[in-house]
């Protein structure tokens, strides 16, 4: 598959998803194993002290990660997320870049990034790994839908 055909089916699946809606996450780009989240600032995100709520940082790497693990397995599900926060989340935009490390029948392991913008630069917010397990041979086909 064509890196355009993967970034074509990661946006639909990201529509799909109505925290990723309500989040306002933006698949900007993908490959294989390889995938970019934007996220614009808005006042809705922060925390007490103005800054992205953590939630939304995990949920960027969270997201990231499980999507460099689709375009090598197809659907999946998180066993395991942690998450490293090494400095407040404030800018005008955060971008989540995730890379799959190894990609197995059984696991999928992954890293993410997340950077602000911030006056022009690029800083480090947190960076995580997320253990994911691929349910494609679960999968009804639809995009997030599993069959219990």
């Amino acid at each position: 598959m064509e890196n355009a055909e993967i970034l074509e089916q990661l946006r639909a699946v990201n529509a799909s998803a109505a925290f990723n809606r309500w989040a306002g996450f933006e698949v900007t780009e993908a490959e294989p194993g390889r995938v970019r989240l934007r996220l614009e600032w808005r006042e809705d995100l922060g925390q007490y002290s103005g800054h992205l709520h953590a939630a939304l940082v995990a949920g960027l790497v969270d997201t990231a990660c499980g999507f460099a693990a689709f375009t090598q397995v197809g659907v999946v599900a998180a066993s395991n997320c942690a998450v490293n926060f090494v400095s407040p989340g404030v800018g005008t935009a955060f971008v989540a870049t995730a890379r799959s490390v190894k990609a197995g029948r059984k696991q999928v392991f992954v890293t993410a990034e997340v950077h602000a913008e911030r006056e022009g630069e690029s800083v480090l917010v947190a960076f995580g790994t997320t253990l994911l397990v691929p349910l494609a041979a679960q999968s009804q086909g639809t995009p997030g839908k599993v069959r219990e």
